[in-house]
């Protein structure tokens, strides 16, 4: 229980601490930064579901956010519907083609699914560059719109996307802290160590995947629109495959298969690359070998060494007690 508590009080402070950020500090600047950390978190915690906790890689997480991205554009400047009804059919559109795609990717194992949705995430990205007429090609979409009014809540300044991006990664926060604790979170990580085990219980591992893989491009497109009405400009690079390994390196970075891993790696990642822009292109001498060896001496990322270091104290902890109970109990037998 105090472990419990102790976590929760964390989160409590953490969310104190973000809204009270624009208040205390008026930059712009950290401001932008963040709200950006905040939007591609939410794709990155889509990405933990399918990679994370189930264990298949999928190499078309871009292509989803691009999807969820020219949908909210498309829908906003030349169907000319109000941004939170284009919104909402932004992310259902992802989710249903996530769906679509997953039905016949998730026949596939291994390295053959991973390569298969790389195919899936380029045939996307052609189609966006490609259609001139419908996505504008490389010219991109120009002018989307911004979201629109909640009553008197406005939403035209920087702190209040800021609060809105918050909003949503709260959201999307919670509703994955509700998958992993659940039994559906069990089936995943069951399915996840060995699907053959996992079968001899009973668990549906096509459905139980395809479900995972469907949540995981619905968070993609709800990242995407995010992203297309705080830039208000997209083009087709959104979609290339550099953007889902940066966000693979994210979900590295912060921890696979941890609940704070993909905001944490998203935090630290885009902060490191921002404060290095001064060295241009050179940057990546500095922050790629930072991050191989990262990868390489803490396999399970920052936070998920965090926790496992936690674990091994507690345990050290226990077995002290045992051996110590042991010895009183030796010497009070002796005597």
């Amino acid at each position: 229980m105090p472990n419990v508590l102790s976590k929760r009080t964390l989160m409590i402070m953490l969310t104190a601490v973000a809204i009270l950020f624009p208040l205390v500090f008026q930059n712009m600047y950290l401001l932008q930064l963040l709200t950006l950390v905040f939007i591609w978190s939410i794709a990155v915690y889509g990405f933990n579901i399918i990679s994370g906790y189930v264990g298949y890689l999928s190499l078309a997480h871009a292509g989803f956010f691009a999807i969820g991205a020219y949908g909210v554009g498309l829908l906003t400047t030349k169907a000319e519907l109000p941004y939170w009804i284009s919104l909402f059919l932004a992310v259902v559109i992802t989710a249903l083609a996530g769906a679509l795609v997953g039905v016949i990717a998730l026949r596939t194992k291994s390295h053959f699914f991973a390569i298969y949705t790389m195919c899936v995430g380029v045939i996307i990205y052609l189609l966006i560059d490609k259609w001139d007429s419908l996505t504008g090609g490389v010219r991109g979409l120009i002018g989307i719109s911004p979201p629109g009014n909640i009553g008197p809540i406005t939403f035209d300044s920087l702190t209040s996307q800021y609060y809105l991006a918050l909003s949503f990664l709260i959201l999307t926060i919670f509703i994955c802290y509700r998958i992993v604790h659940s039994l559906l979170g069990r089936t995943f990580i069951a399915i996840r160590n060995s699907e053959e085990l996992a079968k001899t219980i009973g668990i549906s591992i096509m459905k139980n995947q395809l479900l995972a893989f469907t949540l995981s491009a619905l968070f993609a497109g709800l990242s995407g629109a995010l992203y297309a009405s705080f830039i208000r400009f997209i083009g087709p690079q959104i979609s290339a495959i550099t953007v889902t390994f940066e966000m693979l390196m994210y979900l590295l970075v912060g921890g696979i298969g941890t609940l704070a891993g993909p905001l944490v790696g998203t935090l630290i990642v885009i902060s490191l690359t921002q404060s290095l822009q001064f060295l241009e292109e050179y940057r990546m001498l500095i922050f790629g070998p930072v991050v191989v060896l990262l990868v390489l001496y803490y396999p399970r990322g920052i936070t998920g060494s965090i926790e496992a270091f936690i674990r091994n104290r507690k345990l050290q902890k226990v077995n002290l007690r045992k051996e110590e109970h042991e010895v009183k109990r030796d010497v009070g037998e002796a005597g």
